[in-house]
């Protein structure tokens, strides 16, 4: 079991600290004579279950750090990388709409698109919350020795499902909340107008499900690598015992 638990502490340090400061090197081969039984300082040694338990922890921090980002005003429509566009397959339309002076019209039901996702964003916790609770070990060390955005691959897999079935009833109300139908059905209205075009109508609900998750794991992701490298993102104490402080 010792020998188990320092395979796991070694892979768990190498992915999570920086490597090149002697500092961290150091605390790397403390923790890993604490974990082997070899004496050192008067650290108490980890035991797999509290490295688990540190990787869930650092996960529900990214997790809710990422959730209260999205969830904010001009969560999405403020941030460039994650702002809900005019719809692709609507493009012709956005095309037409602005070429007869609806820009504004444009604008306007491209920010309530937005100020929908930012809603549907604060029902996202629990739903996440739930999956970090049923990792296994077995699921610890796949993160663990996966890519950098590991963890937040395994949240995508767990909670995409239940992330799209809560999110796009809330998107539905928030569509209406924000009436973005009065600013769309005049853009679709006078876009069928136009002689010989393939009228165009997507699914509201839907494109803005999808895109919010979107933007949502991309925060995560952030998250993800913030705890990873930056020591002032380890919050609780069991993350600084884990990451190394």
């Amino acid at each position: 079991m010792k020998k188990y638990v320092s395979i796991l502490w070694i892979v768990f340090m190498l992915f999570f600290c920086n490597l090149t400061n002697a500092t961290t090197m150091n605390e790397i081969k403390k923790k890993v004579e604490n974990v082997s039984g070899t004496p050192s300082s008067s650290e108490s040694s980890l035991s797999n279950e509290e490295v688990i338990q540190g990787l869930k922890e650092a996960l529900s921090v990214g997790a809710k750090n990422a959730a209260s980002l999205a969830s904010k005003i001009n969560g999405y429509y403020g941030n460039p990388k994650i702002r809900i566009p005019f719809p692709p397959d609507a493009q012709k339309v956005k095309n037409v709409a602005e070429s007869l002076g609806m820009k504004k019209v444009v604008d306007d039901f491209v920010k309530t698109l937005n100020r929908a996702a930012e809603e549907a964003a604060k029902e996202a916790v629990p739903i996440f919350v739930d999956a970090i609770k049923q990792m296994t070990i077995q699921d610890g060390f796949k993160i663990l020795k996966g890519p950098d955005d590991a963890a937040t691959q395994y949240l995508r897999q767990k909670t995409t499902a239940p992330l799209t079935a809560k999110f796009r009833p809330v998107v539905h109300q928030a569509l209406q909340k924000v009436n973005v139908t009065k600013y769309w059905n005049p853009i679709i209205t006078r876009y069928n107008q136009v002689p010989l075009v393939t009228r165009v109508n997507p699914d509201l609900d839907a494109y803005v499900t999808e895109k919010g998750l979107d933007g949502l794991f991309y925060l995560i992701a952030k998250e993800e690598k913030k705890i990873r490298e930056n020591p002032a993102a380890r919050v609780t104490e069991l993350l600084r015992r884990v990451f190394g402080s």
